[in-house]
This record gives C-alpha cells, structure tokens and sequence, in this order.
C-alpha cells in the first residue's frame, strides 16, 4: 500500500490525466485494502518477515529512492538497514513482488518518466540523473519499461503498458 501511495504522491500527470490517474489509484488502494481485511495478504505473504524487517526493508526502499543516481550496493543497502543480504532479498520479494535491483530500476524509470516530461531536458542529462552514465543502456532499459524510447516520451508521446 505504501508503493501505492507513492505513486499518488508521485504523480506525473496534469488535468483530466492525473484526475483519472489519482482515480485508478484510489480504487487499487481500496482493493488492497479489502484483500487485506478479508484475511489475505495484498502480496505474497510476508507473515515471516517481523514488523521490524518489514519498517527496515521500507527504510531500505526509502534509501534506493533518495539515492538513484548513487546508490548502495546491495550489501551495503542490508548493512546501512541492518539486515542480513538474504533477508534484505526476501524482504523486497516479500513487500514489493520483486528484487532490490529491479526495485532501484522501477524507481529509476518512474523518475526518468517524470523528469523526460519536464520542458527543455535532454535524454542524456535525465540518463545520468537516475544513475545511467551509458545512454544507450537507459534508453533500452526505459523502453522494455514503457513500450516507448526516450526521445518519444521527451516529444509528449503516451505510454504503452
């Protein structure tokens, strides 16, 4: 649900596109919630993980987040939260349906999405930003997430998901 959250607080889109956006959101919100009161869990269970891995593991997220051009390598991502590596894998898996690395890459391209749309940015300087020094590996890396290349997003185009 926190992701989800996030996605409402990060929303990349303006007028009737974010109304809709904003919309879907709240009722996925809804949704988890619902699942979770009817005894399932929203994700796969994480009923291993105690409530202090599962605020470290978010603690993990929020460092990923705020360091995307730099980021910590995964063992020291698991040493500045104190968690193991293992646990720090599992609890990803666990919260988020997916690696750390593919977390930082999700979060990467969210934020190349945004910055791209911003006037007067160059592919480049966003590549760099989210921590790709090579802009071909960005562009291949946001088009397997987005359906479109960077250039297309830059020139206003949607997004194919």
């Amino acid at each position: 649900m926190r992701s989800v959250v996030q996605q409402i607080v990060d929303c990349p889109f303006l007028g009737a596109a974010k109304r809709f956006y904003l919309q879907g959101k709240v009722f996925e919100l809804i949704a988890l919630q619902l699942h979770s009161m009817m005894g399932e869990s929203a994700s796969t269970p994480d009923t291993s993980l105690k409530p202090r891995t599962i605020a470290r593991i978010h603690q993990a997220a929020e460092i990923l987040r705020s360091h995307l051009e730099y980021p910590p390598s995964q063992l020291e991502l698991a040493r500045q939260v104190g968690v193991g590596h293992c646990t720090l894998h599992k609890g990803f898996r666990s919260l988020f349906g997916v690696t750390p690395f593919a977390y930082l890459t999700q979060q990467r391209m969210e934020q190349a999405e945004r910055l791209l749309r911003e006037p007067h940015t160059t592919v480049a300087e966003v590549a760099n930003r989210v921590g790709y020094a090579n802009s071909a590996q960005f562009a291949a890396a946001f088009k397997r997430q987005f359906g479109i290349t960077p250039s297309d997003c830059v020139r206003g185009r949607k997004i194919v998901l």
